[in-house]
């Protein structure tokens, strides 16, 4: 999609040990993903960054997703980013405009990936989204995701998270022997539902004490999905989970 390469620093911050300004213990914890996420989008990224230029971005990176932790959005400065990356104005400004652009760089990234995963792992079911993959992704980030929302950043982040998931899903039905037929205005339209559908059982999973695992969240999902898509198929059966 882009030259931005690093969404999986939004997600947790594991390695944030490598910035000269370490974020206070009570941040320093999450999830061990993070890693394995970065080496995923080096890998699929079309476009291979100067190494150099992918280690300033990943600093720049954890570093707002610490600061984040730590204090509104609103109140960190680029001044406060580039002290905690230990990295100079001039070029973060080679790389971002601001750093709302810092941001939404690294979810755009992460949300292609995700939602391009089972394509580009040639999967053959008929599931619709890496439902569960992502359930389980957002339960080992709740800091961070609460993070967001204190932020007031959710909405914007959902949103994004709906465009590539809904294109993402598209592109599934369209390879799909019961949904390839589609028109592709219907399909698209069927896709930006899902994709809403998909993102409303998680907020709906993040605001209620629920003992659903992230397997029976996908099952649900596409249950539904394909509850929904069986009208416009005579031949299409519901998936198992």
């Amino acid at each position: 999609m882009s030259s931005r390469p690093t969404p999986g620093k939004w997600t947790n911050q594991a390695s944030m040990s490598r910035n000269r300004s370490p974020a206070p213990a009570k941040t320093a914890a999450l999830p061990r993903t993070r890693k394995t996420i970065k080496k995923l989008i080096h890998a699929a990224s079309p476009k291979k960054l100067d190494a150099r230029v992918r280690r300033t971005r990943d600093a720049l990176g954890d570093a707002l997703i610490a600061l984040m932790q730590e204090q509104p959005f609103d109140s960190i400065t680029v001044q406060h980013v580039l002290d905690r990356a230990n990295i100079g104005r001039s070029t973060f400004y080679n790389h971002f405009r601001g750093k709302d652009d810092l941001f939404l760089s690294d979810v755009e990234d992460f949300f292609e990936l995700m939602a391009t995963a089972l394509a580009r792992h040639n999967d053959k079911s008929n599931r619709l989204a890496p439902v569960h993959e992502f359930f389980a992704h957002v339960a080992e980030v709740r800091p961070f995701i609460r993070a967001l929302n204190d932020s007031q950043k959710l909405h914007d982040v959902f949103e994004l998270g709906q465009g590539h998931f809904a294109r993402g899903i598209a592109a599934r039905l369209a390879a799909m022997p019961a949904t390839k037929s589609l028109k592709p205005t219907g399909r698209a339209a069927r896709a930006h539902a899902l994709a809403g559908s998909f993102l409303a059982l998680v907020r709906w999973w993040l605001n209620h004490d629920t003992a659903a695992t992230p397997q029976q969240m996908d099952a649900l999902f596409h249950r539904l999905a394909w509850s929904g898509l069986q009208p416009t198929t005579k031949t299409q059966t519901s998936p198992k989970p």
